[in-house]
């Protein structure tokens, strides 16, 4: 049997740079950004952190919505900082999926951040800083 390539059924669908996302758990959703290889980058908790996996792979027999590009960048640099967070470890709070597409297509800071940094800063001042 000829090995199929998953990419070909999605290729009309999603463009590298595309960011696209699953819903699990209900009304939650898992996001990530379309490769030029036919993949998808994203940060899960279920696998330890930032991988790139195919996109049927990334559905998991789900449906994928395409929110399109997320940024004026071209894809290739898109991917290239999505890229540089492959292997990074998951953190709910710091380092989650959106993160990850807010990241690569170089978007503010979430409001979640800066509280986050805000009071690891005031942590740092109060109880000295700590290894992270």
């Amino acid at each position: 049997m000829p090995y199929k390539n998953h990419y070909d059924e999605y290729r009309s669908e999603f463009s590298p740079g595309d960011t696209v996302s699953v819903r699990f758990g209900g009304v939650l959703r898992h996001y990530g950004v379309v490769t030029s290889r036919g993949t998808v980058i994203s940060n899960s908790r279920k696998h330890g952190g930032v991988v790139e996996q195919p996109l049927h792979e990334f559905a998991n027999g789900r449906s994928i919505l395409n929110h399109g590009r997320d940024s004026d960048h071209p894809s290739y640099v898109v991917e290239k900082r999505a890229r540089r967070k492959l292997g990074r470890d998951y953190d709910l709070t710091g380092s989650n999926c959106i993160d990850l597409v807010h990241g690569s297509n170089r978007r503010g800071a979430t409001p979640w951040q800066i509280g986050r940094a805000t009071g690891m800063a005031l942590s740092d001042m109060i109880f000295g800083p700590k290894r992270r």
